[in-house]
């Protein structure tokens, strides 16, 4: 699941967080309202909360701040690092989407933020089923995420960043497993999910799915 990218956030962890404070130009666009886009899910989120791909523990952090039982998920030894460097009392755990400790108690949240494209459509399905079986009825996935509302979208986002001679980002928005909107929306529905999308900026959403 996505573990073909650990060697990418081990070497990014020391600079991510100059990432999304919009110091790469490159990657500006895609962090633009960073810190809203966060307040987003954490508004959207109910307690306790299993937390896909902490990071550095931005997310993290304001789930704590706002009283939020946290369980966090993180692969990458040098981002779990960064993350107890912030949060030492955190509960965290090397694992991913797909394989991971269960939490000492339940949960009514999976939340994450920019991770979930780390997945292809046949695994985000596979972890959405795997979800719903962890959460009561009402309880809640909250993402955000990067992905595209149809076809027209895509093809104006490449050609857009390729015009800017953004390669780096042109190379991931081309190889990494970015999903549609309408696919995304048929996988929560195939698994007894209410789900709603909000656009937050050029590439990212807010997907917010409740279990019926």
């Amino acid at each position: 699941m996505g573990l073909e990218f650990t060697g990418l956030f081990n070497h990014w962890a020391d600079s991510y967080d100059d990432t999304v404070a919009g110091h790469d130009p490159e990657y500006q666009d895609v962090f633009r309202g960073y810190d809203d886009i966060l307040n987003h899910v954490v508004h959207e989120t109910i307690s306790p909360v299993l937390e896909f791909g902490t990071g550095t523990g931005n997310l993290t952090q304001k789930l704590l701040t706002n009283g939020f039982k946290v369980y966090g998920i993180e692969p990458s030894q040098a981002m779990r690092r960064k993350t107890k460097e912030k949060l030492p009392n955190l509960k965290l755990s090397k694992g991913d989407f797909l394989t991971f400790d269960n939490p000492e108690r339940p949960i009514q949240s999976i939340v994450s933020s920019y991770a979930f494209h780390h997945l292809t459509d046949d695994e985000k399905d596979l972890a959405i089923e795997q979800y719903c079986e962890h959460l009561p009825q009402g309880g809640k996935i909250v993402f955000a995420d990067t992905l595209f509302a149809n076809q027209q979208s895509r093809e104006r986002l490449l050609q857009e960043t390729k015009q800017k001679g953004f390669t780096n980002l042109l190379h991931d928005l081309q190889t990494e497993y970015y999903t549609f909107k309408d696919n995304l929306a048929s996988i929560f529905a195939k698994h007894g999910f209410d789900v709603e999308f909000k656009q937050l900026n050029a590439f990212v959403w807010l997907i917010t799915a409740v279990k019926l």
